[in-house]
């Protein structure tokens, strides 16, 4: 009893000391600084330059730097103030991705589904809010907890000599990835694309290109998605669906956007 309590104790003050509130208003636990995430993400980007082929395509090069570009202004100073880097890597893989330290890497595979620069900025905007909203801190801070929670539990087990510990805990893991960690995964992706919608519309873009988008995603997947209980992302369909929820407001904010971004797709 004595971990469990240590337990309850320390998470009582780290919630005292580290609890934030996110971009939509949403309390997190966030324990590492900001410039340690800032390290670790620029760490990671030059750790994936030297790993991974760079596209030398000078026309899709182009094309993602202006957009990502127009996006990028849009970011709060006290998020990131200097000039973010931007990647493109050559790789088929539909995906791209941004971190803590100015740094957005966008993969050639995403540029075939992405018909305009509108739907890129709906990418670039979703992953750049991810960073604005401090994901990764706190993804890092709930799996700090989680271990020290899981650890607890097993030495109380283990103390009060508890039967099939094993299979308790293995029960318990998935337990804490279906009811927790899932969820909370869930709920970043859906933050980030209401934080990214705002960020597109602001700088210029077509909000309503970002529904087009989650289509076209829809359909280069193939139908084959897990039930998105045991996802990671919630469904194009639960996008689709919060997006429009949010539309008005980013038809607003494109309206009064002072610039009107031509970034042209080769």
């Amino acid at each position: 009893m004595k971990n469990k309590t240590l337990i309850l104790v320390l998470t009582s003050v780290l919630c005292l000391t580290a609890c934030t509130t996110s971009p939509t208003g949403r309390r997190q636990l966030k324990l590492y600084p900001d410039n340690q995430m800032d390290q670790m993400g620029v760490q990671a980007f030059d750790s994936m330059k030297s790993e991974q082929k760079v596209s030398n395509a000078k026309v899709d090069n182009q094309f993602v730097q202006c957009v990502a570009g127009y996006v990028a202004q849009q970011v709060p100073a006290s998020v990131y103030s200097g000039k973010w880097e931007v990647v493109v890597f050559d790789d088929p893989q539909v995906n791209a991705f941004a971190l803590p330290g100015g740094k957005i890497g966008v993969y050639t595979g995403l540029l075939d589904v992405t018909e305009n620069q509108h739907q890129l900025a709906a990418v670039i905007g979703h992953e750049v809010g991810h960073v604005i909203a401090g994901h990764s801190n706190e993804r890092m801070s709930n799996s700090t907890l989680i271990g020290l929670g899981m650890e607890a539990t097993n030495q109380i087990l283990q103390a009060n000599q508890v039967g099939h510990n094993a299979e308790i805990m293995s029960a318990l893991g998935f337990g804490v990835q279906v009811g927790v960690q899932l969820p909370f995964s869930r709920t970043h992706e859906s933050e980030a694309d209401i934080i990214g919608l705002d960020l597109m519309a602001k700088a210029g873009f077509n909000p309503q290109q970002s529904v087009n988008l989650w289509q076209n995603m829809e359909k280069a997947s193939n139908g084959q998605r897990q039930p998105e209980l045991l996802s990671t992302h919630p469904s194009p369909k639960s996008r689709i669906k919060d997006l429009q929820q949010h539309m008005p407001q980013a038809k607003a904010l494109q309206a009064n956007a002072q610039q009107h971004p031509n970034c042209t797709k080769g």
